[in-house]
């Protein structure tokens, strides 16, 4: 019998990790209410979530979590126009080299982060005990004797308090908790920054007919000598969704000839030519992110009870490795299985579950920054050997699907790092 934790609990932020967190609080409070500065009425890209114009993937990991939480999604999204893909669809070039396609593996859905999130929030919106509020600005947090007890917000019928028993912060980079954890006389967490300088540039295209050739992504991977990399990913609509990135500084150009010289140089002949011959449709956005940050809420001595944080709040990566998502889904499972075991020291245990599920693809994504860059103020000896190793690993996964699939494991999330120490995947490595 799942646990009762309290009469009232209160998300700030709709966003992917802001809903999967409401669903997973049905199971434990009476009421939920999600709060939400956008209106949700928006059909594409909103304010509130920058990077939603461009290209988006949902990690095998992230969608078997979502499919979890709730069931039958997968299917539903795929009948609504999300494209399903398998492994041996993707074609990957990391370094240079261009992967084995595995015969087996997930199956994975690509489609618009709208798209996505569109159809996460219809299911959060059909559960009884969730209350949505779009429109409406958080202005604070109530508290009481150190303590959090609701928040307090403005819409257009003026400011209120929501008293509640938890308020998550799901607000993204733009989290307010280290303000708050000020105003209650606690210390803020350390921050692990990482620069990274991403600059992206989309534009969505209609491809002729038979162009892809099966193919469902092609996914090429900056390197150092170019730092200049490409997502292509075919979304519902019968669309293709073209987004270039630069790493270190390197801007992807936003005007239509630069873009599809970018796309002649970073792209093979064939899926360049498909984008040259397709019909643009609409205009090309941009974006841009200069650091990773990862908020250390796990290593604090003290935090108010009443409060917890989840998703972008607590670590933003380079988008560009597509994690968001995914790591938003494993802080779900972080609160559903410390929600399991009772309230007390919720926060000490939830962010000491998180910090462990983050610790993989955080390592993962900085290691790749810290290789990409020229300057090597922010390397260290154990990231060089790493970088030399998954070097020798890209070279190896041109020839050996085996190794490319152990590889595309690990960066889904469905495996940690250490599977590619295993004897077997190090001996197919080092021979390739």
């Amino acid at each position: 019998m799942t646990p009762r934790a309290g009469d009232h609990a209160i998300v700030l932020g709709a966003g992917i990790s802001g809903l999967l967190a409401a669903r997973v609080l049905t199971d434990f409070y009476d009421r939920v209410t999600l709060v939400e500065r956008d209106s949700l009425a928006v059909d594409g890209p909103r304010r509130g979530v920058p990077q939603s114009f461009h290209a988006h993937a949902l990690l095998a990991r992230g969608l078997q979590i979502m499919e979890e939480l709730f069931p039958g999604v997968t299917e539903e999204m795929i009948t609504a126009g999300a494209v399903p893909y398998a492994a041996a669809q993707v074609r990957m070039i990391m370094g240079g080299s261009e992967f084995a396609r595995a015969p087996t593996g997930e199956i994975g859905v690509s489609a618009t982060r709208p798209f996505l999130e569109g159809h996460i929030l219809r299911r959060v919106r059909a559960l009884d005990r969730v209350a949505i509020e779009d429109g409406v600005q958080v202005t604070g947090v109530l508290t009481r004797g150190g303590e959090v007890v609701g928040a307090s917000v403005a819409g257009p019928d003026g400011e209120r308090e929501l008293p509640a028993d938890l308020v998550i912060d799901a607000m993204g980079r733009g989290g307010r908790t280290p303000a708050w954890l000020d105003a209650l006389g606690f210390d803020r967490p350390e921050e692990d920054t990482i620069r990274v300088e991403v600059a992206y540039a989309t534009r969505y295209v209609r491809f002729p007919d038979g162009a892809a050739e099966g193919d469902r992504m092609v996914l090429v991977g900056a390197s150092p000598g170019t730092l200049k990399g490409a997502a292509l990913c075919e979304v519902e609509g019968g669309r293709w969704l073209v987004t270039l990135g630069g790493s270190a500084g390197v801007h992807p150009p936003a005007d239509p000839e630069g873009f599809l010289a970018w796309v002649d140089e970073v792209l093979p002949p064939d899926v360049a030519a498909a984008v040259r011959d397709g019909e643009p449709l609409g205009e090309i956005g941009v974006a841009r992110m200069p650091t990773s940050v990862r908020r250390r809420y796990e290593r604090l001595g003290r935090f108010p009870k009443g409060l917890l944080v989840t998703g972008d709040a607590i670590c933003h990566f380079n988008p560009i490795y597509g994690q968001g998502m995914s790591v938003g889904a494993l802080d779900a499972l972080a609160l559903r299985d410390c929600l399991r075991e009772g309230t007390g020291d919720l926060a000490g245990r939830y962010f000491a579950a998180v910090a462990k599920a983050l610790d993989p693809p955080w390592r993962l994504s900085t290691g790749a920054d810290l290789a990409l860059r020229e300057a090597g103020d922010q390397k260290t000896v154990a990231s060089r050997v790493l970088n030399a190793y998954l070097g020798r690993m890209r070279r190896a996964a041109a020839r050996d699907w085996r190794v490319a699939e152990a590889f595309t494991r690990v960066t889904g999330l469905l495996d940690p790092p250490s599977a590619l120490a295993r004897p077997a995947v190090v001996w197919r490595t080092l021979r390739g």
